[in-house]
């Protein structure tokens, strides 16, 4: 039976688990999954353009032993030039797995509807599963330890990168604080469910509004930029309205000497976060980048092996 990673709760906590396990025993010996799927082709469907997400899935797949197939925009237009349903049927005829990455989250769960093939979710306006993979691996990698231990905390917009940090803390059994302006909170509904799976995991999913409340204890800061694709024309008000949400040495002080930096890039330095944050030797954010290929290959493993 065929299966997709549209969310990260689309995995057990065992799964996320071992999915890590295989990310890091990928990362110490690339050639011993160097045929593990030989002659397999991912289609890679960009509706949004991406640094790290169509280089870590490109080189990932050749990693791997299989082969990539791009596909712009334009040779799409998804919905429009041609309808996701007929788009799915040719593709699962040819390809063996398709990456999506686009705006509406119902483009990623229709195609996952209509193709018997797996399809992995590069991104949506609602969600961003991959970046969290990433994320959470780089916490087990840097902390030794993924449980209610642990407290993440992202200040900033609570948009899709802030989702799936809640979802991934709740199904780990990790503690998440959303920090935001009052009227950017997440998802409701992502949170009601992200609550939900951390009672059962021991996971607390708070939102505080006060940053400096916010990173009291935590063992790792997260941010993003402020206004994300599509919201360009908000950037100016959003800078008034985030610039007490900066990740600054003040805020990094509040919290323990050893907490992390985390940033999912690309940064606006200077706005989210200071250059002596970023720059800093707390911050991991350039681990966090390279975790998206390891992560990507894990997952991309498991639903296409």
């Amino acid at each position: 039976m065929k299966r997709d990673f549209l969310s990260v709760r689309d995995f057990t906590r065992e799964e996320i688990i071992e999915s890590f396990d295989i990310a890091i025993d990928m990362k110490k010996d690339r050639m011993k999954y160097s045929e593990a799927l030989k002659g397999q082709t991912l289609a890679l469907i960009f509706e949004k353009p991406s640094l790290r997400t169509r280089t870590s899935f490109d080189v990932g797949i050749q990693q791997l032993g299989g082969y990539s197939l791009y596909l712009s925009p334009n040779e799409i237009s998804l919905g429009k030039r041609e309808s996701v349903h007929d788009v799915a049927k040719n593709l699962e005829r040819m390809v063996q797995g398709i990456m999506i990455r686009t705006f509406a989250h119902q483009i990623v769960e229709d195609m996952a509807k209509y193709a018997n093939i797996p399809i992995i979710n590069g991104l949506t306006d609602l969600l961003h599963p991959c970046q969290a993979m990433a994320d959470f691996l780089t916490i087990y990698e840097k902390k030794g330890k993924l449980d209610n231990s642990l407290k993440v905390v992202y200040v900033g917009d609570g948009n899709n990168v802030a989702h799936s940090l809640m979802y991934a803390g709740a199904r780990l059994g990790v503690n998440v604080t959303i920090s935001t302006p009052r009227g950017f909170e997440p998802n409701l509904i992502v949170w009601q469910n992200a609550v939900a799976d951390g009672a059962k995991t021991g996971a607390k999913i708070e939102v505080i509004h006060d940053p400096m409340e916010a990173v009291k204890n935590a063992d790792a800061i997260y941010t993003d930029v402020w206004a994300s694709m599509g919201q360009e024309s908000e950037t100016d008000k959003r800078k008034q309205i985030f610039k007490p949400y900066q990740v600054n040495a003040n805020l990094m002080n509040a919290a323990k000497a050893d907490t992390l930096f985390m940033h999912c890039l690309p940064a606006h330095r200077g706005d989210e976060v200071t250059d002596e944050v970023i720059d800093s030797p707390n911050s991991v954010v350039f681990d966090e980048a390279e975790n998206r290929l390891h992560a990507q290959k894990a997952v991309m493993y498991k639903l296409m092996k």
